[in-house]
């Protein structure tokens, strides 16, 4: 199956298509991987193609492949094991943010937030990989331990995300990546600036540990030293974040 004739399969597309056409072709395959998903082709625990050969048989760049298991890691469909692949959720796990309508301007307050970080955190975590020390890679790694602990404990996620954010802007060695991170300070993370209406609390730690999953890849990249890998995963990690809180405000519309 392809997708555009345009396209084929082992081409670059990132280099020639526009992001118009990559969007488009984004969703497309978001639609024919949900479809599946839908009828049961593809069952719940069961592995996803390899990114590979979703290029071959598609027909379309890597670009297009990981944006759309982002989109689809966002709603709660799939979820990647790092060193093992990309399997289809369980029914019932897929819990995101439910907004109430008075949150909405908050909302689009973070997406924007969203945008910048995206350009910003991307380049980050390429440099804190080349950069990053023994020291500063086990602080990361503690704040990881630390956010995994508080969701089982129900207790404060909030702190340590953002302390994972900003060990790797330190990690940079670029003072200016630190200056405007501890400008956003909290508002950077977007649970912080909506009011969820509530969720029940085992599907809401589950949401949270995708999150810090999405984290663990990132600090695997860095302590590998793979610029590249660390910049695919934090920019998965914050297209993520901005597909869920998308989805929580069409879900109002």
């Amino acid at each position: 199956m392809t997708l555009s004739p345009d396209l084929h399969a082992g081409t670059d597309a990132s280099s020639i298509a526009s992001p118009q056409a990559r969007r488009s072709l984004t969703a497309q395959l978001v639609d024919a991987l949900r479809a599946q998903i839908d009828a049961q082709e593809l069952k719940g625990g069961s592995r996803l193609a390899t990114e590979a050969e979703m290029v071959q048989r598609f027909g379309v760049s890597r670009t297009v492949v990981r944006e759309a298991l982002s989109r689809l890691q966002a709603a709660g469909l799939v979820e990647t094991r790092h060193g093992i692949g990309t399997f289809v959720c369980e029914a019932g796990m897929s819990p995101l943010l439910h907004l109430d309508p008075a949150d909405v301007a908050g909302s689009m307050d973070a997406l924007a937030i969203l945008e910048l970080r995206i350009s910003l955190e991307t380049e980050s975590a390429g440099l804190a990989a080349m950069r990053c020390d023994a020291a500063r890679l086990a602080t990361m790694r503690s704040t990881l331990g630390d956010f995994s602990r508080n969701v089982g404990e129900a207790s404060d996620t909030v702190s340590p995300d953002l302390r994972f954010h900003m060990e790797i802007a330190h990690a940079t060695g670029n003072r200016y990546f630190v200056e405007i991170m501890e400008h956003l300070g909290t508002r950077m993370i977007p649970r912080t600036r909506i009011t969820a209406t509530p969720i029940p609390r085992d599907q809401y730690a589950d949401y949270l540990m995708r999150v810090n999953r999405e984290h663990e890849q990132i600090a695997d990249a860095i302590e590998r030293g793979d610029a590249d890998s660390a910049r695919t995963a934090m920019r998965l990690h914050l297209i993520n974040s901005r597909e869920r809180l998308r989805r929580a405000q069409s879900s109002l519309e």
